[in-house]
């Protein structure tokens, strides 16, 4: 028998009565015994039966419901299996039998339950399961937990209200402490249900209620919908104007929060007015819609090096073309793609660097994100061998220190971002002839402070601003009337080339105006990028 205290019998039965499903009188009785829910619908619809049929054995008389269950239908068409009639209410139309014409019964569709639209009962068995877990291995993913999560339609939590307002008076004449937010949810109870189900159809992969993102890394979703959505919800929209309204990407108005924070705002008085308590019957039940998988995304961390000056760090397009064949990032990202069997990347990393520019030294800090992986688990070997397969594929890139991060180490690689140093090496083409004497003065120049306004060449996709940058020291390698090396070791962030011809005066002081003459940048490679992340891997 289920564990229902005495005082619930009237709940139970107006619960019935309105046309909820046995499991959500369960719900409503605020029973979380998980045990009772995994029975089948018929057990528990015959437990219910047997406990108000006890509570009318001594006044038979007045109980509507009794008459229900003891009477002969009105007409031919609709009767009980006489079999069954002692079993369970009529209320639970799983029952109900229809009349052919050879006088055989066969079963009717059972009608969706009032509140939870038929999801607690006809999503919860172990052929639903069966389904669910189908998609699982048909999607093949690699998973130690899984996390089952449940979306459902936002007009349950009107519904629900609706019940609650119906059984509200029965709970304060028993003087029950029982409030609203003490009824089980119905995400909460499918999963109760469900969870061992998939599990043991999965061969006893354990199947979690949360996710935990340094555990559980695996979800699988099932979203439910039902046609009668808006005419459920669009009385609030009117009550509650200001709960409602429609985002880029979320056009449809009748969202979950949105609907339980009108809920919330509106007395129960205008609430009864304007929808009926208890609920209405709905035309159908809810429908499932595809089981979504989806694994958390891994993170991949490195440095590399760049040796081509033809090679942009992301794709380069413009209107539309791509002006080179490849970039940086697909030559590192096409390997772990694979690998990691993953639907997409976001690639980043400590600064960028121009397409004519080398990335020399110990390389630059990087990470992608690998969206939705299929495979996650890697040990040091297979990280390595994946860090060969990259550098094999390209002589344009070499990759060093690759490994596995987590997200919250993905921040060590921004911060401090302008306040770290980076070294370049500049080969400086001057207008004026020149001698070793005339650029000797650079290497005395330290902690020179810039004003740089934003460069011509990025103030497409960067703001119009003055920034203050540093050049903390410079050194030089004569090397004819003409040209010279210039290396420095500067602010992160610091425009090299606009300081060398100063972009038409916007950065002030530039190196034309320390030299007094016109000069410009012919080769530009970035020697350090002096972030201590990720951690060095001994080759």
């Amino acid at each position: 028998m289920l564990p229902l205290k005495e005082q619930d019998q009237p709940i139970v039965k107006k619960l019935l009565e309105a046309g909820c499903c046995a499991r959500c009188v369960l719900r409503f009785c605020c029973l979380e015994v998980q045990s009772a829910y995994r029975q089948s619908y018929e057990d528990i619809a015959k437990d219910l039966h047997a406990f108000i049929s006890n509570a009318e054995t001594d006044k038979p008389n007045d109980s509507a419901l009794q008459d229900h269950l003891t009477k002969d239908p009105p007409s031919k068409k609709m009767k009980l299996d006489t079999a069954q009639t002692d079993d369970q209410s009529e209320a639970d139309c799983i029952l109900v039998r229809t009349v052919t014409e050879d006088g055989c019964t066969k079963p009717v569709e059972s009608v969706a339950c009032v509140v939870c639209l038929g999801v607690l009962q006809e999503f919860c068995d172990l052929d639903f399961a069966r389904q669910i877990s189908e998609v699982v291995k048909e999607e093949n993913y690699q998973f130690d937990t899984m996390v089952l999560s449940v979306s459902l339609p936002a007009q349950l939590s009107v519904r629900e209200h609706s019940c609650w307002l119906h059984v509200k008076k029965e709970v304060r004449e028993k003087s029950m402490c029982l409030d609203k937010d003490d009824i089980i949810q119905v995400k909460e109870a499918f999963k109760w249900i469900m969870q061992g189900l998939v599990s043991k159809e999965l061969g006893g992969v354990p199947v979690v209620t949360k996710i935990n993102r340094q555990t559980e890394q695996f979800e699988v979703g099932i979203e439910f919908t039902h046609p009668e959505t808006d005419s459920d919800c669009h009385f609030l929209a009117g009550i509650c104007s200001d709960c409602f309204r429609p985002t880029r990407n979320k056009p449809n108005v009748f969202t979950r929060m949105a609907v339980v924070k009108a809920i919330e705002k509106v007395s129960d008085e205008k609430f009864l007015k304007k929808f009926p308590c208890p609920p209405m019957r709905p035309v159908g039940k809810c429908i499932a819609q595809n089981v979504q998988c989806v694994h958390v995304s891994v993170f991949v961390a490195g440095r590399y090096n760049k040796f081509s000056r033809t090679l942009p760090q992301t794709p380069w397009l413009i209107d539309g073309e791509r002006r080179m064949e490849s970039s940086v990032e697909e030559l590192i990202a096409s390997t772990l793609l694979s690998s990691f069997r993953a639907t997409g990347f976001n690639f980043s990393s400590s600064g960028r660097e121009d397409v004519d520019v080398r990335t020399l030294g110990n390389g630059r800090p990087f990470a992608v994100e690998l969206l939705n992986p299929h495979r996650a688990r890697f040990n040091k070997a297979e990280v390595r061998q994946l860090q060969e397969t990259i550098n094999q594929s390209s002589d344009k890139i070499r990759v060093r220190d690759l490994q596995i991060v987590s997200r919250d180490a993905m921040g060590h690689m921004k911060e401090g971002e302008e306040d770290k140093t980076k070294s370049y090496s500049a080969l400086i083409w001057t207008q004026k002839a020149i001698n070793k004497d005339d650029i000797s003065f650079l290497e005395e120049t330290k902690e020179l402070k810039l004003a740089q306004k934003t460069p011509l060449r990025v103030l497409h996709r960067r703001p119009l601003a003055v920034r203050e940058r540093v050049i903390h020291t410079m050194s030089t390698r004569y090397l004819d009337a003409h040209h010279f090396h210039l290396a420095l070791r500067t602010q992160a962030g610091t425009y090299i080339k606009e300081f060398v011809h100063g972009d038409f005066g916007r950065t002030k002081p530039n190196l034309c105006d320390l030299l007094e003459t016109q000069t410009d940048i012919l080769e530009l490679d970035v020697e350090s990028v002096d972030v201590d992340w990720p951690p060095s891997i001994p080759e």
